[in-house]
């Protein structure tokens, strides 16, 4: 997570506008996912502004806020980084087992530490909002000059804020991942020694983060994963207008199968492997379109109805299927009304459920117990169905994919008028957000007596 707040001094000097931000942002979010093998790793954006509901931390930090209200998800940071960690999860079902947040001030210490990082820019660019302003080719960038690049909202891409940005830190991800990797640094406990001390001053960490001998561990398995192995992708949305208001929601089904993915333990960096061999079908095939079920969470871990009902409407299941809150259960149970059998069996089918946990009730409809026997992924302990790949073509269409091995792609900058902080003559505004007048290449022409970030 990248934080906005400005809690400190040199944030205040860095960002600007202290003391009138309000409560932390988290304007960056990264689902970082290092596979169990160490063969491959996916690190996937997330719209700072896109709408979502999360239930933990409402009452706490939220109070005018009911349990399913919408915000944007870079807003759960108010009640802390765990609030966000919830919000993730609740929006993705992928589990989070650990968190990093950098500030500004984090930004720039942590860029110098590493030496600063190769990037390139395809023209020339000045956003006086950020105050990046570079000649069009290559530059290292350490220091304030990372931080101004990786803030620029209005000078990259194609004129939308979010997206453009997120690329352009992609590019300075990979860049980051590449320069550590050829230079030997995830390898050399000394180098990694003096960089995860840095880390501990400049990141919040959860607890098993929160040394420097952890660190090193972490980065020694990042640098198992081939650079090649690495995929950087943004979740796919879409932009509606509700209310009269622009709104960033999620998209089905790429997004989520984008989730499924990372929660599954699939590389997105090659084409899937081919399916394991299904369960034999029940002996009349029933039309999965038809059947809804009711999945209550008899556990302690938030969302897992929702994990299981999302993986059943994944599955084709009717979209009449609901998670809802149940009453705790130790063991997992799947109730059927009579003459609905075969409907049972095939959603016991779909999540590898055994035949024993089938069980015929009086009620009107199909319903799935998640017990304490089953706490987490999407098919049954000890079942013999895996989990569906993932059509990577399809779950990376819209992505804005990038490679961790890709050096040659260069920051591409936005040819529309986004430079906001100068009029059509180059001359300052005096408002804070004037209507922008000019593109950020021709904001460079216009400014010759400003500095460039880096040589």
């Amino acid at each position: 997570m990248g934080s906005d707040a400005r809690a400190t001094a040199s944030d205040c000097k860095l960002g600007g506008a202290c003391g009138t931000a309000g409560g932390a942002r988290a304007d960056v979010e990264m689902v970082v996912h290092i596979s169990a093998d160490r063969s491959n790793a996916t690190v996937m954006s997330i719209p700072r502004d896109l709408r979502s509901s999360w239930n933990g931390c409402h009452a706490a930090h939220h109070p005018s806020m009911g349990p399913q209200s919408s915000q944007m998800i870079n807003s759960a940071l108010e009640g802390g980084p765990g609030c966000s960690v919830v919000a993730v999860h609740e929006l993705t079902g992928i589990p989070i087992d650990h968190f990093m947040m950098v500030d500004f001030s984090g930004v720039v210490t942590m860029s110098r530490a590493v030496g600063g990082v190769p990037i390139c820019v395809d023209h020339d660019i000045y956003d006086p909002y950020s105050h990046l302003k570079l000649k069009e080719g290559p530059h290292v960038l350490e220091g304030q000059a990372a931080l101004e690049f990786v803030r620029t909202r209005h000078g990259f891409g194609d004129s939308s804020d979010s997206r453009g940005r997120t690329a352009a830190q992609h590019i300075f991800l990979s860049s980051l991942l590449n320069q550590l990797k050829t230079k030997g640094t995830l390898s050399s406990p000394t180098r990694m020694w003096a960089i995860a001390n840095a880390a501990t001053q400049s990141l919040t960490v959860d607890s098993s983060l929160n040394s420097p001998t952890k660190l090193v561990g972490l980065a020694g398995d990042l640098n198992k994963v081939p650079a090649n192995r690495v995929t950087f992708a943004t979740m796919q949305t879409h932009d509606l207008k509700v209310n009269g208001v622009w709104q960033t929601l999620v998209t089905n089904p790429g997004a989520n199968n984008m989730f499924k993915s990372i929660a599954n333990d699939q590389s997105l960096t090659a084409a899937a492997s081919p399916a394991s061999p299904s369960i034999a079908p029940a002996a009349t095939a029933v039309a999965t379109s038809a059947i809804a079920v009711q999945v209550q969470n008899g556990t302690i871990v938030r969302g897992r109805a929702n994990t299981i009902a999302q993986e059943l409407l994944r599955r084709g299941f009717s979209e009449r299927t609901a998670a809802v809150n149940g009453t705790p259960a130790t063991a997992t149970s799947l109730a059927y009304p009579a003459g609905h059998i075969r409907q049972a069996k095939a959603v016991a089918e779909a999540l590898g459920l055994p035949v024993s946990v089938l069980k015929q009730q009086s009620g009107t409809g199909i319903v799935l117990v998640i017990g304490t026997d089953w706490p987490s992924g999407t098919s049954f302990p000890g079942s013999k169905t895996a989990p569906a790949p993932v059509d990577t073509q399809a779950t990376l269409d819209g992505a804005n994919v990038k490679l961790g091995n890709d050096n040659a792609t260069c920051a591409q900058v936005s040819t529309f008028k986004t430079a906001i902080g100068l009029d059509a003559s180059g001359k300052p505004t005096s408002s804070d957000r004037p209507t922008s007048s000019t593109t950020p290449t021709r904001a460079y022409a216009l400014s010759p007596e400003v500095k460039d970030s880096a040589p």
